[in-house]
């Protein structure tokens, strides 16, 4: 679902880039009110609601409906239009889908590759604060509901470390190797491009 939510971000971004205008004003309104908007709060009242009822797709649903604004501004700034690399582009005779192919979509994409994991450890991070406050659905098995499972049988009291110690040993490798895999691919993308 993060994947969905990272593509389509991008023509959203593009589009509002390029257009300008009233639709760029118009599309950048919708993205602000989605930025402004509180996901946490939000989130915990509508997992509350569903009490415990929900699926992983409804879940997944959730959680992209907040993390697609940020994103699609992002985008949006590579996609200006008064850059000067665009109007050389321009002055050059290329139309405006290959300025959006050639020049605009390779950094898109690198950076929307990036963005992904980002939004993906988000996504585990909010999944498992709403596991840990009980507001995930008890039938879905995630990394959340065992540390809330653990928690809920008093892991710590009885002493059953394993219980507790190794969905949050997960998480932990789980973010930092997210972490070390952007950072290795943001690192061969700047070699790559000579830097």
């Amino acid at each position: 679902m993060k994947m969905i939510n990272g593509v389509s971000m991008i023509p959203f971004g593009l589009l509002a880039g390029f257009a300008g205008g009233a639709l760029d004003r118009v599309l950048m309104i919708i993205t602000d009110t989605f930025v402004v908007i509180p996901s946490l709060p939000i989130l915990i009242m509508m997992t509350s609601l569903m009490k415990g009822s929900s699926t992983v797709i409804v879940m997944a649903l959730v959680l992209a409906l907040f993390a697609w604004a940020w994103p699609s501004r992002q985008i949006r700034s590579m996609a200006l239009k008064e850059r000067d690399f665009i109007h050389t582009a321009r002055f050059s005779g290329e139309s405006t889908l290959q300025i959006v192919v050639t020049e605009i979509l390779p950094f898109a994409l690198s950076w929307s590759l990036s963005n992904f994991m980002n939004a993906t450890l988000s996504a585990i991070g909010s999944e498992s604060s709403l596991a840990v406050l009980g507001l995930s659905p008890g039938n879905l098995v995630s990394l959340g509901n065992m540390i809330q499972w653990a928690r809920g049988y008093n892991a710590v009291l009885a002493k059953r470390w394993l219980w507790i110690g190794s969905p949050i040993v997960a998480t932990v490798i789980l973010f930092v190797g997210l972490f070390m895999l952007i950072t290795g691919y943001n690192d061969y993308q700047a070699k790559k491009r000579g830097r």
